[in-house]
């Protein structure tokens, strides 16, 4: 599934995945073999390729001509894309999209070739052997658009409201990759308005930007009890004819920042989070539309109202499905655990603000999006590393300043950023990697930030907290690793976060159970991740009623004094 509503009603779009493809390996004893393949997959997931690190070669046919625009939601990790054998474009990074554009292409039966590639090298400074699995394939949908010289590039709507009126600054961008300058006349439909542009002039080969602001009365606000949703139908009209035309969604929510509070349509929230990775045995990481709609349904059983999307963009529909669901979501740029080393890569500063570039722009719309997070548990301890975050949080803030931003750090009273994102978020593990009581952990280092760094004042979020266990496991000892002691930790983690003052409130990880890079067998039982509330099959741990019953027994709202 592409998206959960129709994006287009006048462009042309046809998903190319979502049926068999001709799948070929390039290393080792299978290279050069055909199998037909579902997609979007991961080759994790078929038969003796559970282990495959190399690159493999994705094939199909299609029938089109003229102008046409290939989107490519999701490929695993580096793709380089052919077109009848010629190469058209390349792209690095799995989570976020990227599109080609081909012009005048030849009537006909055409063949896409897309080579994926999921190995560590020098060459890639994000995806590396690290506590989750950089999977390999073409694991999120790929779109085949039939456009014309003119097509809306995108839309950005930005709702605020001044006193008691609610108001949208539009930016509307329209692209022509033809040949000669065009005068156009632009629409957007919304909420019963017409927002118009008369007689635009868009040069050859390049794009032009519109902005208006408008005003709104009578609506309603989107939130977690009320996630009503609006749709925006932008339109180009070339000569009094409708030539193009997106389709998006967005709800009048507001987020902001008062002091060491985290409001939303100006009530003070409380975070009950989880962290949520995107991996299933049964899919890697490319999960269909029914197993990421079942994961939001635990999650809302739960009595969670925030998802963080650990460690990098998510898949669109899982971001359409919290727009309509009315669940929270931090969602991050793609780095985990990077050391000073791994940051100092030539190429690192250059794909962590490529995928803040992708980001942003296509998620710009989502309700549910509240904080922009990057590099969780970097060197935010060292100079450079400052000197990253400083450069990413920059970016974001010219990108968008409609939303907070945070990083989520793991220096313990030694991280010397504090003072460059809006929010102050902590990983910590009190109970599991070592024994201090959760309230007085907590406590000691909320003072720490408050006393000793230029985070003070600031709304501060435990970013992760929880404990390991593996399904099925019990012991006299209730140690840990076992499922009772899993479940009392979290108990009293939880109630350390939501009653430590100043404390916006929390993620716990994880959401459930995931597949770790081989390299890190040695600290993770059975190759996993085995801190998730339910393991990598969505069975319940005994956790799970613990968490529940925690989540429900706190409102998602705080008093403001």
């Amino acid at each position: 599934m592409i998206r959960t509503f129709k994006t287009h009603e006048i462009r042309n779009q046809i998903e190319l995945t979502n049926k068999l493809w001709d799948f070929s390996p390039c290393e080792g004893d299978l290279a050069e073999k055909v199998y037909q393949v579902s997609t979007p997959s991961c080759w994790e997931t078929y038969p003796n390729f559970s282990n495959y690190r190399g690159e493999a070669v994705y094939s199909t046919h299609f029938f089109a001509e003229g102008n046409i625009r290939l989107e490519f939601k999701g490929v695993s990790h580096t793709a380089t894309i052919f077109l009848d054998g010629v190469e058209i474009g390349s792209h690095y990074n799995a989570y976020t999209s990227f599109s080609l554009i081909v012009r005048n292409l030849k009537r006909g039966e055409h063949l896409l070739e897309v080579k994926a590639d999921n190995r560590f090298s020098n060459e890639s400074a994000l995806h590396i052997p690290n506590d989750y699995m950089s999977y390999g394939g073409i694991s999120r949908p790929i779109v085949l658009e039939m456009i014309g010289d003119l097509y809306i590039q995108s839309m950005q709507i930005t709702p605020f409201k001044e006193k008691t009126k609610w108001k949208l600054e539009v930016e509307l961008l329209v692209n022509n990759i033809g040949t000669k300058k065009e005068r156009v006349d632009l629409e957007i439909n919304i909420a019963g308005q017409s927002i118009k542009w008369a007689d635009i002039e868009v040069d050859k080969q390049s794009d032009k930007k519109v902005t208006q602001q408008v005003s709104y009365e009578n609506i309603n606000e989107w939130s977690p009890e009320s996630p009503d949703l609006y749709y925006a139908k932008a339109t180009i009209y070339k000569h009094g004819n409708a030539v193009d035309d997106l389709i998006d969604r967005f709800g009048f929510r507001e987020v902001s920042i008062v002091e060491n509070s985290i409001l939303l349509n100006r009530k003070k929230l409380r975070i009950k989070g989880l962290c949520r990775h995107e991996d299933h045995p049964q899919f890697g990481c490319a999960l269909p539309y029914a197993a990421i709609e079942y994961d939001l349904k635990i999650a809302e059983h739960l009595g969670a109202n925030s998802l963080r999307t650990a460690h990098y963009p998510n898949d669109e529909v899982f971001l359409d499905l919290c727009d309509e669901k009315g669940i929270l979501v931090w969602e991050e740029n793609h780095a985990r655990g990077l050391s000073l080393e791994d940051m100092q890569n030539p190429n690192f500063q250059k794909q962590a603000a490529n995928v803040i570039k992708e980001m942003i722009p296509l998620h710009y719309n989502h309700p549910s999006i509240f904080i922009w997070g990057i590099l969780n548990e970097c060197a935010s301890h060292t100079e450079y590393g400052k000197e990253c975050y400083q450069r990413q949080f920059e970016l974001i803030k010219k990108l968008d300043q409609s939303r907070p931003h945070s990083f989520a750090s793991c220096q313990f009273k030694t991280d010397i950023c504090f003072g460059l994102p809006d929010i102050v978020s902590y990983n910590i593990y009190p109970l599991w990697y070592h024994d201090t009581p959760a309230k007085e952990y907590l406590s000691d280092l909320y003072q720490w930030v408050q006393e000793k760094t230029d985070g003070r004042g600031k709304p501060f979020i435990v970013s992760e907290i929880g404990a390991g266990a593996i399904y099925g496991y019990r012991n006299p000892q209730n140690s840990k690793w076992t499922e009772d002691y899993q479940a009392a930790a979290l108990k009293e983690q939880i109630k350390a976060c939501m009653e430590q003052p100043g404390c916006s409130g929390v993620y716990l990880w994880q959401f459930c159970d995931i597949r770790v890079s081989d390299e890190w067998f040695g600290g993770r039982p059975r190759t996993m991740n085995n801190k998730g509330i339910v393991d990598e099959y969505r069975r319940r741990k005994l956790a799970y009623d613990v968490v529940k019953q925690a989540f429900e027994s706190y409102s998602s709202y705080i008093e403001i004094e």
